[in-house]
Order: C-alpha cells, then structure tokens, then sequence
C-alpha cells in the first residue's frame, strides 16, 4: 500500500518530488500549447505564457453592449491576455487551452484576411460559439503584431 502512495500522479508531480537542486533545471512544455511553460512554484512563472515584448500597440475590444474599450497591447501577448490584463470582460474559461468557445472575438474582414490560419481544433471550438461569423476566431489562438496597432475587435454576446 505505500508504494502505491509513493508513485506519482504524473510525470509533472515527478518533477515537483525531486530534490529543489534537480528540479532547477527541469521544465515541462505542454503540447496543447508550446508558449506554456511549467516549473516548481519555488522557481516562479507557474503556468505563465510567453514570447511577449514590452512594445505596445493600441487596440480596441468593442463590448456586446457596442461599448469600446481601447487598450495598450504588448506584441506577442494572446488577445485574450490582453483582455485578462485590462480588465476586458472576456471569459476564457479553459485558460487558453483551446477547450472552449469562451474568448470568441469577431475581426473585421481586413484584419481577419491577416490571421493566421485556423487550427482543425480551433474551427472545432469555433462551431461552439454564440453569434458565429465568417470573420470569427479564439482570443487564446491569436497573438498580437505591429499590424494589430488601431484595430478594433468585437466581443459577441454570450447568450447569457
């Protein structure tokens, strides 16, 4: 019965066993997004997202209620992020991990033409989104570039 209570859950709870001068260098990328880095919490940056800069541009989330909502957006930085870090009401239940609809935003066509293209899995969560359009994508799956400076980008009703 106590090796069974010695064995661990996953390979991430092996990690957080080992002795603190082991685990220094250990770091476990997650697949579902390469830009997540885990480590010990000792270490710091638990689960935090990179490849951001300090440079900005201007952006505007547009609210479902049709209020704007201009902000300063580093590059590099997931739309959603941004939202989180000035307040915008944008949910993102799944944490960025592409396992829901919940940080839709909808682009206007000459921006939307400048994205990246979309992921199988992402037209997969798109297809679970409230007021769906051609110019729709995941605020988790787009990272913001100098094009983004002036852009305005709408939030859609939830539904609820």
């Amino acid at each position: 019965m106590t090796s069974l209570l010695r064995r661990p859950a996953s390979l991430a709870a092996s990690i957080a066993m080992r002795p603190l001068h082991q685990a220094k260098s250990s770091k476990i990328k997650v697949s579902a997004r390469p830009s997540m880095v885990f480590k010990r919490p000792e270490l710091g940056n638990l689960g935090l997202r990179s490849f951001s800069s300090k440079e900005t541009v201007t952006i505007t989330y547009i609210d479902a209620s049709g209020d704007e909502h201009p902000v300063q957006a580093e590059l590099g930085k997931h739309l959603l992020d941004v939202a989180h870090d000035n307040n915008i009401e944008l949910e993102g239940a799944c944490g960025g991990e592409l396992a829901c609809s919940t940080c839709h935003l909808v682009f206007d066509q000459d921006v939307y033409d400048t994205l990246p293209p979309k992921s199988d899995e992402e037209e997969d969560m798109l297809d679970l989104a409230f007021e769906l359009t051609e110019t729709s994508r995941l605020g988790c799956q787009i990272r913001v570039t100098k094009k983004f400076d002036g852009i305005k980008i709408r939030i859609p009703d939830d539904g609820y």
